[in-house]
């Protein structure tokens, strides 16, 4: 090829690169792990942020999600393997489909009678969180008394028994006092019971944009390759969606991440942004509503006077552990109003490149605010955001707050009705 004509190739093919990567300017490219969405294990932590020396952790207030679990229900697997098994029986299913298949079956077998249980990949995840805590703050447990309450799904007393459990292990003089039932939903499970949160979840007002996004990106080709052209278009959307759903739990149940397998990277970016943005419209204040996350009042209200009550000395803990849901802690993050965790706009489809489940909420997500006192007697919190320091004012990059003012700003972000 003459040296000249080659050249204008290469301008060209990159100009058109420029052009297609100017198509979308929403579209994301984040590997499949992160894909995972909520269902990615909790990341691996091998560092303490080590606190100055001028100051010393008396109270710890923690929040947190169950660990890894396997597929809450068995829907998704079920119309992967219906549908599959159908084509089938047609003749339609191609080797992809007949792996894939066989892959739903075996997802099934091994869920059979532990759909949403806690499995041993979370049991470690939990326990790893409470080994890190004890290290870390050792002097609040030698002698100290620690109160944990969860939800009343199994995953979650699971998720507290061993986490406490473990803080046993490391110092059986600890005083542990655990509660779980139906008297924790107001804190653990207030999706369920917000009366004005659950008329407007039923009133699908969040559907309209969901619905519009999911007709314009649920690709068809992933189902193609598995059926051909067997399903029509909108069956074949519904197969990619419910595919892309029960493969990316499959990482959580300590098992090979195979969406690469069966998607492209633009396609399992497509099929999370959608799971994505359903987790934003229904558990994140947003410009449809805020009652996603005012349905969490009750439990930042509860973290400030617990804390208060450690500061004025009336705490008989030292440290108070929550366990609940990731549909527990998205309501809490947005509304503290947590850095990535909170994204105001009118464009939806630019929600994926600001609020990212698989960074707010993966398995064992939790929120840790550390009370510290200084030499001279005052006290300041840190907040840790699965396990890293994060800040918390908007225009600051402090970590490390007086309680005064971090109380005036979590006071300013619940309802107006409930502050004081």
């Amino acid at each position: 090829m003459p040296r000249n004509i080659r050249v204008i190739s290469i301008i060209f093919a990159f100009f058109a690169s420029l052009t297609a990567s100017a198509a979308d300017p929403t579209a994301t490219a984040y590997t499949a792990d992160e894909c995972c969405g909520t269902h990615i294990p909790y990341p691996e932590r091998n560092h303490d942020t080590a606190i100055p020396d001028s100051l010393t952790a008396v109270f710890i207030n923690h929040v947190g999600r169950h660990g890894a679990r396997y597929p809450s229900s068995a829907a998704n697997t079920t119309e992967v393997s219906r549908t599959l098994h159908r084509a089938d029986s047609a003749g339609a299913l191609t080797p992809s489909g007949r792996e894939l298949m066989k892959l739903a079956d075996f997802v099934a077998a091994k869920s059979h009678n532990r759909w949403g249980a806690l499995d041993s990949l979370g049991m470690a995840e939990q326990r790893g969180i409470a080994s890190r805590m004890y290290k870390a703050y050792p002097h609040l447990f030698k002698g100290g008394n620690v109160s944990a309450i969860s939800s009343y799904a199994p995953r979650c007393v699971m998720s507290m028994y061993e986490f406490t459990h473990q803080l046993d292990r490391l110092n059986n003089n600890v005083e542990i006092i655990t509660s779980s039932g139906r008297q924790n939903s107001q804190l653990m499970r207030p999706f369920d019971l917000d009366s004005e949160y659950i008329e407007w979840r039923d009133s699908k007002a969040w559907e309209e944009p969901y619905n519009m996004a999911y007709e314009t990106t649920a690709p068809t080709a992933p189902a193609r390759r598995l059926t051909g052209d067997f399903l029509s278009s909108d069956d074949a959307r519904r197969l990619s969606m419910a595919a892309y759903n029960m493969l990316s739990c499959l990482p959580a149940m300590g098992l090979p991440n195979e969406l690469a397998k069966y998607f492209t990277p633009e396609e399992y970016n497509a099929l999370w942004s959608l799971a994505n943005l359903r987790f934003y419209l229904r558990y994140s204040a947003n410009t449809l509503s805020t009652l996603p996350s005012d349905i969490a009042s009750a439990l930042l209200m509860n973290l400030i006077s617990t804390t208060d009550d450690a500061v004025l000395g009336q705490s008989p803990q030292t440290v108070m552990l929550r366990f609940g849901h990731a549909e527990t802690m998205m309501p809490l993050l947005s509304l503290m109003r947590i850095r990535g965790c909170y994204y105001m706009t009118n464009y939806f489809d630019t929600t994926a490149l600001h609020w990212r489940d698989f960074s707010v909420v993966p398995m064992a997500a939790n929120l840790q605010m550390i009370l510290l006192r200084s030499k001279s007697g005052n006290y300041y919190v840190r907040f840790d955001l699965n396990e890293q320091p994060v800040p918390l004012l908007p225009n600051s990059d402090a970590i490390y707050l007086p309680w005064v003012t971090a109380r005036q700003y979590l006071n300013h972000c619940l309802p107006l009705h409930l502050q004081i």
